[in-house]
């Protein structure tokens, strides 16, 4: 038995309106600073640490709006009957760094649903692309991130 329908699997293939985001200096220096960075071309806001990307795209949200951890409350896709979510893991594929200036595009794609049987029961991973790319079409990077409902 299957909990997944034709409505979920539905979703793959579908993508978020893209989301355009200008990095300046002082944006990298103070992520650099906060994350305890230690190389100069961080600190100085030459290039981006490879974590800057993390929730660069997400919207900027009221206290009210957020997770006690920071992070929006649900998200874009399917509403699964399994109500607990964890994260599934996180590849990054660089093709040049993020540098002070550039001006981002960021469009987030569901690229699969699956399901699975765990030791505890059912699983399902969904599993989100995040492309960026400069604003002249240059690829940047991609991020693919996977959420496990249980």
């Amino acid at each position: 038995m299957t909990l997944l329908t034709k409505e979920h699997l539905a979703w793959i293939g579908q993508s978020e309106p893209p989301v355009e985001v200008e990095v300046s200096r002082r944006d990298i220096v103070k992520y650099s600073l906060a994350t305890e960075q230690v190389q100069e071309r961080y600190l100085r806001g030459d290039e981006a640490p490879p974590m800057f990307i993390f929730n660069l795209f997400g919207p900027l949200l009221e206290i009210p709006k957020m997770r006690t951890d920071g992070l929006l409350k649900g998200f874009a896709g399917p509403k699964f009957p399994l109500p607990r979510v964890m994260a599934g893991g996180v590849e990054l594929a660089f093709q040049r760094p993020i540098r002070a200036g550039d001006r981002l595009i960021g469009v987030r794609t569901i690229t699969d649903i699956y399901e699975k049987e765990g030791s505890s029961g059912p699983l399902i991973f969904t599993v989100r692309s995040l492309k960026v790319s400069a604003a002249d079409g240059e690829a940047i990077l991609e991020e693919q991130q996977t959420s496990i409902s249980r």
